[in-house]
This record gives C-alpha cells, sequence and structure tokens, in this order.
C-alpha cells in the first residue's frame, strides 16, 4: 500500500507522465480509502482547470517550454534527490 507522500507524489506525477499500470493501481487504491488524498487529488484537479481557464481567457500566459538545457537540468536534480530518498 503507498504512503500519503508517495500518492501526493503520483498524483502529483500524473499532470506531467503517463503513470504505469502498478502505479495507477497502487494510487487508486490508496485514494478509495484516504480522504486527505482524495482532496489532495481534487485540490490539484482545480488548479489545473483554473490555469486552463486563465489561459483560454487571456489572463494567464499560454505555457511554453523550457530549453532543453534547463529540462535535462530539472530531470538531474530529481533523479539526485530521489536517489538521497532512498538512502
Amino acid at each position: 500500500m503507498l504512503t500519503c507522500k508517495q500518492a501526493s507524489r503520483l498524483v502529483s506525477e500524473r499532470q506531467d507522465r503517463k503513470l504505469n499500470w502498478h502505479e495507477r493501481v497502487g494510487l487508486r487504491l490508496h485514494l478509495w480509502i484516504c480522504n486527505n488524498c482524495q482532496r489532495f487529488e481534487k485540490q490539484i484537479r482545480y488548479i489545473q482547470q483554473a490555469v486552463r481557464k486563465g489561459q483560454l481567457e487571456g489572463q494567464l500566459p499560454v505555457e511554453k517550454s523550457l530549453p532543453p538545457e534547463s529540462v535535462e537540468r530539472i530531470r538531474k536534480a530529481l533523479h539526485d534527490r530521489k536517489e538521497g530518498q532512498s538512502d
């Protein structure tokens, strides 16, 4: 069973990538029993919808791509952080 920390990370990551089958099932099971993580998921969806609406109405800038070197720097930082947590 996932912890709340793992579940909230997957809820966030789901915004940027497709979760694999194991992650989806684990997240679904956790959300089924955890009211706090259900609430967090609803908040993330609300924020995402608000941003999209703001972009469509011209109130927020449309998302632009990061330069490749920035993307790689972020990936490396996330990987290093993940490696540090597993110790």
